[in-house]
């Protein structure tokens, strides 16, 4: 009788300990685009806690945002610019890379996201497309506008460069520290800034590097860069891990 009670303990503590494994995931939902591996890698890492939903339109499933705890807006194409009002900026752009099926979709993402006050992070195409959600605009090709190449060097490889935070910044209270180097992959960039949005960071030829809220009281986690941190190679960087730890931290 003692071994049969023995068992039957065993076999009622396991069904609790997966309930509170279950209870204690993080689920984040991740946009799908280009290198979409590259960006749930690095945000999951071997953390088993962690699960990742990927959500876009050839998968037809915006529900499953739902589920998710926070979001990822990955970088990819060129947000049209019929969404922030500047046709005229076409001659500038590439028709190749748009996709207005993402852009259409990931837009009622961001609805859902932003009535449900859901942590964000946002990288490349993330920042610019949140910059538009809000009312803002973007530079349609950098170099056009008489400003450094920002988009990757002839051989493939990224650009990196210097970067200025503003040390008022919630970008700077991740960091701690007012100038970093960061990679470079884009051709666009945010212009006049969207509604209750702020620069945090800077290129020293005066592009946008990251955006947050400007009043932090009361919102949500909002980090947007322009960078890629999901592949840049010194991962122990503060602009590499210390937005990925803040960000996880941030989902409850």
């Amino acid at each position: 009788m003692i071994l049969d009670t023995d068992v039957l303990i065993l076999f009622n503590e396991q069904p609790t300990t997966n309930s509170e494994a279950m209870q204690n995931k993080r689920i984040i939902g991740m946009t799908d685009g280009r290198m979409y591996d590259l960006y749930a890698n690095w945000i999951k890492g071997e953390d088993e806690g962690i699960e990742i939903i990927r959500i876009g339109y050839a998968l037809d499933n915006l529900s499953e945002v739902e589920k998710c705890q926070a979001m990822v807006f990955t970088g990819g194409e060129d947000v049209h610019p019929r969404y922030y009002g500047r046709l005229d900026y076409l001659p500038y752009c590439v028709p190749v890379d748009f996709d207005e099926q993402r852009d259409a979709f990931e837009w009622k993402l961001l609805e859902y996201v932003e009535q449900q006050k859901l942590p964000v992070l946002g990288v490349c195409r993330g920042l610019q497309l949140i910059n538009v959600f809000h009312g803002g605009t973007l530079i349609p090709d950098i170099p056009s506008w008489g400003k450094f190449h920002h988009a990757k060097l002839p051989n493939g490889n990224p650009r990196e460069h210097s970067i200025d935070v503003d040390p008022q910044s919630q970008l700077f209270g991740l960091v701690q520290c007012t100038k970093g180097m960061v990679n470079s992959l884009h051709h666009q960039s945010a212009d006049k800034i969207g509604g209750g949005l702020v620069t945090s960071a800077i290129s020293k030829d005066g592009v946008v590097e990251a955006l947050e809220w400007k009043n932090q009281q009361d919102k949500p986690f909002l980090c947007l860069v322009q960078w890629h941190p999901e592949r840049m190679a010194d991962t122990e960087s503060p602009f590499v891990s210390k937005i990925r730890n803040t960000f996880l931290d941030s989902v409850k």
